[in-house]
């Protein structure tokens, strides 16, 4: 099979998993407080990357766990915190139209720091179709659009740190190293990152928090799935399709959201919600622009997919 099939496999495993964690996370926000939940699942994660891959990753240049420390501040303790507390003041509808530009500033990060070619016009039409598509999704059913400048604010910073995570990842995928070894370490570093915030936020676990087998598992899924797996395959995504092509698929988070949502909840698929999913997918594909992918690219990507495996 084609390596570039094999990054937009990975690429929408990771989206579909993600788009479904809401659920797990709103069973388990009765038990439990967002960073008790942030924290925990990172550390089922970690454990679980120990136990498939129990070799230590030596790291070649001491240069180069700055870039995992990022990474691990960025993806893992930064934009998770910023997003719960965006949420605490915004419509959860406003933070996932709003995160949803991250590929916009996954663009500008690339161009920036990684010297990537700026795409052509047909990604920003995708981008704006996309954006359109993802409105509707999530304002097309009884919700208002209602804007908070301190919550919608944090939402902003919380999607450019995911393009700045994107962006360090593909830096860290030319080192190459073992794909699940890097993304133990940046769960590491993100762990490390993550204690100051559970002094200051309400962090305090009980056993009786774990009685629940509800709780038990849904944790498991985001620790195993959420966590272990999709930041490996997300990673490994990157490595293939580059940053920027991989971000695009944070368009299809609402679109499965918005399907799981009336399969399990047994919430409304409206017209306009329908419309905003076409919209969306339309935008992707556009995004995407697999035509213009040139074969030099494509034969790099794969040397450095295949030097790690």
């Amino acid at each position: 099979m084609n390596k570039t099939i094999h990054g937009h496999i990975a690429a929408f495993l990771t989206i579909l998993i993600w788009g479904t964690t809401f659920i797990s996370t709103k069973v388990l926000l009765r038990s439990f407080e967002p960073v008790e939940i942030l924290f925990i699942r990172f550390m089922i994660g970690y454990m679980a990357l120990w136990c498939v891959c129990p070799r230590r990753l030596n790291i070649r240049e001491r240069k180069q766990e700055r870039y995992f420390a990022a990474a691990g501040l960025c993806g893992v303790t930064l934009y998770y915190l910023f997003e719960n507390i965006a949420l605490t003041y915004t419509l959860a509808s406003n933070v996932g139209v709003i995160i949803s530009i991250a590929p916009f500033f996954t663009v500008i990060f690339s161009c920036l720091f990684l010297h990537d070619k700026r795409p052509k016009t047909r990604f920003f039409v995708g981008f704006l179709i996309a954006l359109t598509g993802i409105f509707l999704i999530s304002f097309g059913g009884d919700k208002d659009l209602q804007l908070n400048p301190m919550g919608d604010l944090l939402a902003v910073i919380a999607a450019m740190i995911w393009a700045a995570f994107s962006t360090i990842t593909k830096k860290i995928s030319g080192f190459g190293y073992n794909t699940i070894q890097t993304t133990r370490r940046t769960f590491f570093y993100g762990l490390i990152f993550m204690v100051p915030a559970l002094f200051l936020m309400d962090f305090h676990i009980e056993l009786m928090q774990f009685a629940s087998l509800k709780n038990v598992l849904n944790l498991l899924f985001l620790g195993f799935g959420a966590s272990a797996l999709c930041f490996v395959t997300w990673n490994l995504a990157v490595k293939i399709l580059g940053s920027v092509k991989t971000s695009v698929y944070i368009y299809m988070v609402p679109v499965i959201t918005a399907v799981t949502s009336a399969l399990i909840l047994h919430e409304k698929l409206t017209m306009t919600i329908i419309l905003g999913i076409v919209l969306t997918l339309i935008g992707l594909f556009l995004s995407e622009d697999r035509k213009t992918e040139k074969h030099t690219a494509k034969t790099k990507e794969y040397k450095v997919y295949a030097g790690t495996k």
